[in-house]
């Protein structure tokens, strides 16, 4: 009796070492699954069926009116478009925003170029628009403010000829870093230059973190950068600075309307 109780006891001590060690292990191999299963989260900002979560400034018209039904929704396709603005687009440019203000993270766009440039646009135009994003908010934009403080991811599309490669990055009233130099023009192009001509679906993706930013284009990056900073004589940038802090964390993400219209059929976000 006393053998077998000892042969069960040393039995069930096994059984228990055995069940730690297989924890422990369980628990080493966790942290890789968790941050896969994080950085994998990708959540949607549209929901394929209206415009809630979003908010719309046209320029000359107040915060929250969609002039000419300007951003609409239909078969799952969030579309800008101008057929209501007569034979003058009267440089009403404009963005649709995402509420929420953002620091680090990635942006996946998939969006196309469709039909003719709005009569009375700029010739720059055609079929030229632009994610937006590190934005000041849509409430701070001035009643004269055609474009706010942000970066933008430039989207270009082919005329079906020439080279227009997408993907530069515009920085208005800001300055970033670009191979250890500060640029010194508005928009600078991308490294690797691709064109997408006619009506095909492209997808852009932003990611943003630690102050580095990068472009990518149908998962191929195409341009890197950091360091985003305020630039203390632009009339409105200046007034965004903190307590002489110029360095740029986080603002709103924007789609913009700049007279060509285009379509969007899927927009997600990953936290970081």
């Amino acid at each position: 009796m006393t053998r077998f109780m000892l042969v069960s006891s040393l039995c069930l001590l096994l059984m228990q070492s055995c069940g730690e060690k297989k924890a422990e292990s369980q628990k080493e191999e966790s942290n890789p699954f968790e941050q896969k299963t994080v950085l994998n989260n990708w959540r949607p900002l549209f929901n394929g069926t209206d415009l809630d979560g979003w908010t719309m400034k046209i320029f000359g018209h107040p915060l929250g009116e969609n002039f000419g039904n300007t951003f609409r929704v239909s078969d799952g396709i969030l579309s800008i478009r101008y057929d209501a603005y007569g034979d003058d687009f009267k440089n009403r440019f404009g963005a649709l925003y995402f509420n929420e203000e953002l620091a680090d993270y990635r942006l996946k766009v998939e969006y196309r170029f469709v039909g003719e440039t709005a009569p009375g646009a700029p010739d720059w135009g055609f079929r030229d628009s632009g994610v937006q994003f590190h934005s000041q908010s849509p409430a701070s934009l001035k009643a004269d403010q055609p474009f706010p403080v942000s970066l933008e991811y430039n989207l270009h599309g082919g005329n079906g000829t020439d080279e227009r490669p997408v993907g530069a990055i515009c920085a208005n009233g800001m300055f970033v870093t670009l191979n250890g130099q500060q640029n010194t023009s508005y928009c600078t192009p991308p490294l690797v230059q691709r064109t997408f001509h006619g009506d095909q679906w492209v997808t852009m993706e932003i990611d943003v973190k630690d102050g580095k930013i990068t472009h990518y284009v149908n998962g191929e990056e195409i341009l890197s950068y950091s360091n985003p900073v305020y630039n203390p004589e632009h009339e409105i940038a200046k007034t965004l600075i903190v307590d002489g802090d110029s360095v740029v964390k986080n603002g709103y993400i924007s789609l913009q309307s700049n007279s060509h219209p285009i379509d969007f059929r899927k927009i997600e976000l990953l936290r970081y």
